[in-house]
């Protein structure tokens, strides 16, 4: 990961509340594996393949997905 940066799925989350959708589902239909969804959980990087199969699945853009946050630290 890049210093300073953090990767934020919240867009996910909220997307799959609004579709009415369980993790378990996306998985199954966006063929993604159970360490994938983990790494989504933790926000971990993954794949760019992923998040566009998840894209596909939900019929939505990476950007409402996937936000990228600066990591405020104090010095």
């Amino acid at each position: 990961m890049i210093e300073g940066v953090k990767i934020s799925y919240d867009g996910l989350w909220k997307l799959l509340i609004e579709k009415k959708i369980k993790k378990q589902e996306l998985r199954v239909q966006a063929g993604l594996t159970h360490s994938v969804i983990t790494k989504l959980n933790r926000e971990e990087t993954v794949h760019l393949d992923v998040l566009l199969k998840i894209c596909k699945v939900l019929d939505c853009d990476i950007k409402d997905i996937v936000a990228i946050r600066e990591n405020k630290t104090n010095d």
